[in-house]
């Protein structure tokens, strides 16, 4: 059965707001916006400055600073 993304759209909300209830689920869904702007294009304005042994060095520093972002209260 093919549904269109208007129905899996509805159906994505509808177990959103079944799971979470109807305030959590606005918390969550003002939590993930879909962002601005175009990042392909934005990208090249930071990574193409930067060698592969800077992009590894700042993903091991990353990774070292595990500042596990999700862990936040949402109000």
């Amino acid at each position: 059965m093919t549904r269109t993304q208007q129905e899996i759209i509805i159906q994505g909300y509808k177990a959103l707001v079944d799971s979470l209830g109807v305030i959590d689920a606005i918390k969550f869904i003002q939590y993930y916006s879909p962002g601005k702007g175009d990042y392909t294009k934005e990208r090249h304005q930071w990574l193409d400055n930067k060698s592969l042994d800077d992009v590894f060095t700042e993903i091991k520093k990353l990774q070292d600073d595990d500042t596990n972002e999700y862990e936040e209260i949402i109000e």
